[in-house]
């Protein structure tokens, strides 16, 4: 199905430069990740900073990551907003700019009812003829999607998968149960790949992908080829790094992780500071311990 993949999606982080988007840096990094064996990109997610970018600079990004992967793997633009009317209006510039499909979470902040995430995303799908792709993050969102709303989405032609970053893998045996075989998932947490992958997964879409972009990649092809032990092996021998790439808000300590492999991408956008020295110690030694520095 165009727009989905199988393997790992790296939500891929907004490199800035003076307050603006470095398009080199980024250009780079995306010949990067496809040289690395990335599955497909994800622009202009929460890891690309996109609450602290203009609308007219979320667009150039999205155009610019179309235009420079070229249709080599494929290229999923977050157009998601807790304002229906511009999650409407983005996902239809995303879907006339040439991506693959678009992420949408439901609505944050003023959260809404059940009855008003299947609106809401009723309202993208009508506007859109792109597959779309649920994100479904109750930490951010502070609404979780209940199994119940997600089978109704499910119904919807152009929905085809769900990012489930719930944390509650009862809820994706559900989901995997209920939406059928045809309904795609991917791990919304890089710590639990493998167990999503159990129930029927395709991938997932990962921030650690940023600096490790092969052995996220190889983790869910090794499982899909039947190689279960090595894929657990590697997404145990992970798990060390993945938890201290979330000891802030996420892109903070990726950024600083990539900038101590000498991949600096700049600034972050405020809210956004620095991270902490001691969680930095922190990041930097499981980064050695994983041998990537």
């Amino acid at each position: 199905m165009k727009g989905l993949f199988k393997g790992s999606g790296v939500a891929i982080v907004t490199p800035f430069k003076d307050n603006q988007i470095d398009y080199e840096r980024l250009g780079n990094l995306l010949e990067w990740h496809i040289e690395k064996g990335s599955d497909a990109i994800i622009i202009c997610g929460t890891t690309g900073e996109t609450p602290c970018i203009s609308d007219e600079e979320q667009q150039d990004e999205i155009k610019f990551a179309v235009e420079k992967v070229n249709g080599r793997i494929p290229v999923i633009a977050g157009t998601g907003s807790n304002s229906t009317y511009h999650a409407v209006e983005m996902s239809k510039f995303a879907d006339q700019a040439g991506a693959d499909a678009v992420l949408v979470m439901n609505p944050y902040y003023n959260k809404g009812t059940q009855k008003g995430i299947v609106k809401h995303f009723e309202a993208v799908a009508q506007s859109v003829n792109c597959p779309i792709i649920v994100y479904n993050v109750p930490s951010r969102t502070g609404l979780n999607i209940e199994v119940n709303t997600m089978v109704e989405l499910s119904k919807i032609e152009n929905i085809k998968a769900v990012k489930e970053a719930s944390g509650d893998i009862v809820q994706v045996a559900e989901i995997a149960r209920l939406c059928g075989k045809d309904f795609g998932i991917y791990s919304g947490n890089d710590n639990q790949v493998v167990p999503i992958l159990s129930l029927g997964a395709l991938g997932v879409i990962s921030v650690s992908a940023n600096i490790i972009p092969k052995e996220m990649s190889d983790m869910v092809h090794l499982y899909h080829e039947g190689k279960v032990n090595e894929s657990l092996d590697l997404q145990l021998g992970m798990n060390g790094l993945n938890k201290a790439l979330f000891l802030e808000a996420n892109p903070i300590p990726v950024k600083a992780a990539m900038k101590l492999m000498d991949m600096d991408t700049g600034e972050l956008r405020m809210p956004l500071t620095p991270m902490e020295d001691g969680h930095l110690e922190i990041l930097r030694s499981e980064m050695k311990a994983y041998g990537l520095i």
